[in-house]
C-alpha cells in the first residue's frame, strides 16, 4: 500500500507541475528535464508513470478538462437554479481564472495550435470542446432558447473569444464584455 500511495503522490506532483509549466509556457515550450526539475521527481520516477512526454500531454489535458469543466459548471451552479441565469454565470469562472494566475488563454486552444492534427493532443481538444458544447446546448435547452444549438454554439464562442482576447490583451474587462454579450444573446434566444 505505501508504494501505491508514493506512486499516486508522485504523479500528482508530476501532473501539477506539468500543468503550471505547460499552462504559462506552451505545450512545445516545456522540456520533460523542466517538468522534473520542477516536480523534484527522478527522471525514472517521471517515465514509470508516463512513458513519452505525449503521454504526459494527454494526462495534463485531460485534467484540465475535468478541471475546467468543474469550475465553469461550479460558476454556472452559483448563478442560481434558472438555466438562463446560469448561461450567463458560467463567465464568472473566467473571471475566477482571471483572478488566480492572469490570462495565459484557454489551454485547449494553445494544445491545439501545437499539436499536430493526427495527435492525441488534438483529439482531446476537440473531445473537450464538443463535451464543452454539449454541456451548453443542454443549458440552452433548459433555458427555453428557440433554438439550443445555436445559442450554446454563440456562448462557446463567446468563452473562446474571452479566453484568447484575455490572453492576447492580458485585460480582465474581456471577460465583462463576453458576459454582457452573452447575458443580450441569452435574452434574443429565449
Amino acid at each position: 500500500m505505501a508504494t501505491r500511495f508514493r506512486k499516486t503522490r508522485s504523479e500528482e506532483r508530476i501532473l501539477t507541475a506539468a500543468a503550471d509549466l505547460f499552462y504559462a509556457n506552451g505545450l512545445r515550450g516545456v522540456g520533460v528535464d523542466q517538468v522534473i526539475e520542477a516536480s523534484g521527481v527522478a527522471k525514472s520516477t517521471l517515465y514509470a508513470h508516463f512513458r513519452t512526454k505525449e503521454e504526459l500531454v494527454a494526462a495534463y489535458l485531460r485534467m484540465t478538462d475535468d478541471s475546467w469543466m468543474s469550475q465553469l459548471q461550479s460558476a454556472a451552479e452559483q448563478a442560481g437554479d434558472d438555466a438562463r441565469e446560469q448561461l450567463v454565470g458560467l463567465f464568472d469562472a473566467l473571471e475566477a481564472a482571471f483572478d488566480r494566475h492572469g490570462f495565459f488563454g484557454c489551454p485547449f486552444v494553445s494544445a491545439a495550435v501545437e499539436a499536430e492534427p493526427d495527435s492525441q493532443a488534438r483529439s482531446i481538444t476537440i473531445e473537450h470542446t464538443q463535451r464543452r458544447q454539449a454541456w451548453l446546448t443542454e443549458l440552452s435547452t433548459q433555458a427555453g432558447a428557440d433554438a439550443p444549438d445555436s445559442l450554446a454554439r454563440h456562448i462557446g464562442l463567446l468563452i473562446d473569444g474571452a479566453l484568447a482576447s484575455g490572453r492576447l490583451l492580458q485585460d480582465r474587462t474581456v471577460v465583462d464584455a463576453a458576459k454582457a454579450a452573452a447575458r443580450g444573446l441569452v435574452a434574443a434566444h429565449t
